[in-house]
């Protein structure tokens, strides 16, 4: 197994398991970050986003200040991957 499989595996497991610890509601949405797991590989690796992490962006787009107001969940969200992720589904980051 490659190292860097490793560590991408490792990081992707880190951020499921911050952002199911910063679950909360707002705006009628279930903000839930681990709902953008789907979206772990493309900002991780930048590959294209797969049309479930678009999905799930746009389901979590009233969350995604909150995610970025949060030390725990800013340095996996506030990534210029991240950014690249979102605008390629149609969903830039909101100015938060």
């Amino acid at each position: 197994m490659k190292p860097s499989y490793i560590i991408n595996m490792a990081i992707c497991a880190m951020l499921v398991l911050l952002l199911t610890d910063a679950a909360k509601v707002a705006n009628a949405v279930s903000c839930s970050p681990a709902q953008l797991s789907p979206c772990a590989d493309a900002i991780t690796s930048a590959s294209p986003p797969t049309p479930a992490c678009c999905s799930k962006i746009k389901e979590q787009k009233p969350c995604l200040c909150q995610y970025m107001n949060n030390p725990y969940l800013k340095k996996f969200v506030n990534t210029p991957n991240a950014f690249k992720v979102a605008k390629s589904c149609g969903t830039p980051f909101p100015k938060c």
